[in-house]
């Protein structure tokens, strides 16, 4: 499959030789360490790779020293460590590398921001620049071919945008599947405070029957059968695994506001349908499961373009208590943005955002997102 670029490439170009590391985080298989790869030879660079998933490079970066790092990096002008997060003190090995090294460019990889931060917070204050990379967005797929994207949109409602699954359409069921099984149940298992299994497939389950609906943490509990507070730990764990994510309700001072609320959406549908395994075309699906699985994908993306930002906008939906909504609003540089997304052109001919809302928030643009115009929303921040 031909190499996508990734938008984020040419921010960590530009701060290769800054004397800081270059952190990319960001979901197993979504392709980083292809970028890293891609990056090095943009760069012609001779770097010293240095793979911790191998039980012998974990071995290798312990107990690290200035005198050992630089028998280790000798003939080579950059360092790259992927999948760093398996390595127990890889925040002092770094710190040591950075301290002693600083000149030379050094890029690191995690899949796990729940271990990987933790690691390197405290021994690399200000010391590293932090990237996400998450699954190839509409806006990086578009720049080869805004059409092909465009005409693709169902597929990525129903598969999802990996690149191991774009790069075989053929056997795109059996991939997304073995993903899923294989990210859910080997990576985030293996993380502090995942107890069982079972427990951990109901909660995923559970929150994929409740895209775009409000979620009640006390609610999954009665349904997966543990307590409030274990919910609350899965959904983090899950979040800081590049799974899902939280969209905050918005309010100000309206006393018809819903405050305390969320809605919980997946990183990428595929793995959202692959979990409850539905990979069934969306004219086999009921409107509503659409409208569900159109909502998700439009602010998982608009949550790509924003997420790498110096100032990215911040993200909410808005409800009243008598059921007023809208979907999505952004508050950022260009000030406050709200829209509602709608899988059927029609339902958009002429709509309105809630009375309550306009009244309340004049100063808001408003606006429909539809198939007819994605690439507006998908493409400009």
């Amino acid at each position: 499959m031909e190499y996508i670029n990734r938008a984020v490439e040419p921010e960590i170009v530009k701060r290769l030789h800054s004397g800081k590391i270059n952190v990319v985080l960001g979901p197993r298989q979504s392709g980083k360490t292809t970028m890293v790869r891609h990056l090095v030879d943009e760069c012609h660079l001779d770097a010293l790779w240095l793979n911790a998933d191998m039980l012998d490079v974990r071995e290798l970066l312990t107990n690290m020293s200035p005198e050992k790092w630089r028998q280790l990096i000798a003939g080579h002008n950059a360092v790259v460590v992927d999948e760093a997060q398996r390595v127990e003190d890889i925040g002092l090995a770094l710190k040591i590398l950075i301290d002693s090294f600083g000149e030379m460019p050094i890029i690191v990889t995690g899949s796990s921001a729940f271990n990987l931060r933790s690691r390197l917070d405290e021994p690399l204050t200000g010391r590293k620049f932090e990237w996400t990379l998450l699954p190839p967005s509409f806006a990086e797929l578009a720049r080869r071919n805004l059409l092909s994207e465009r005409r693709l949109v169902e597929s990525r409602l129903v598969h999802g945008s990996y690149p191991g699954v774009l790069a075989d359409a053929e056997d795109r069921d059996r991939l997304v599947c073995s993903l899923a099984s294989s990210y859910l149940y080997k990576d985030v298992l293996a993380l502090d405070g995942i107890a069982k299994a079972s427990v951990l497939d109901k909660l995923v389950r559970a929150l994929s029957f409740q895209i775009g609906q409000e979620v009640s943490y006390q609610e999954l509990a009665g349904l997966v059968g543990v307590d409030r507070k274990t919910v609350e730990r899965y959904v983090d764990i899950l979040k800081k695994c590049f799974v899902v994510f939280e969209l905050p309700a918005f309010a100000r001072n309206q006393r018809n506001e819903i405050r305390k609320s969320r809605k919980v959406y997946f990183y990428d549908l595929g793995i959202r349908n692959a979990v409850i395994g539905n990979l069934l075309p969306l004219s086999s699906r009921p409107p509503e499961e659409i409208g569900h699985l159109w909502e998700n994908y439009l602010i998982a993306e608009r949550l790509k373009l924003n997420v790498n930002r110096p100032a990215p906008a911040r993200m909410f939906f808005w409800r009243t208590r008598t059921q007023q909504e809208v979907d999505y609003i952004e508050e950022g540089p260009s000030g406050m943005r709200a829209w509602e997304m709608k899988w059927n052109p029609k339902s958009a001919e002429n709509g309105k955002l809630p009375k309550a809302f306009i009244e309340a928030y004049p100063e808001a643009q408003a606006g429909f997102v539809t198939p007819a115009n994605l690439q507006d929303f998908l493409l400009n921040c």
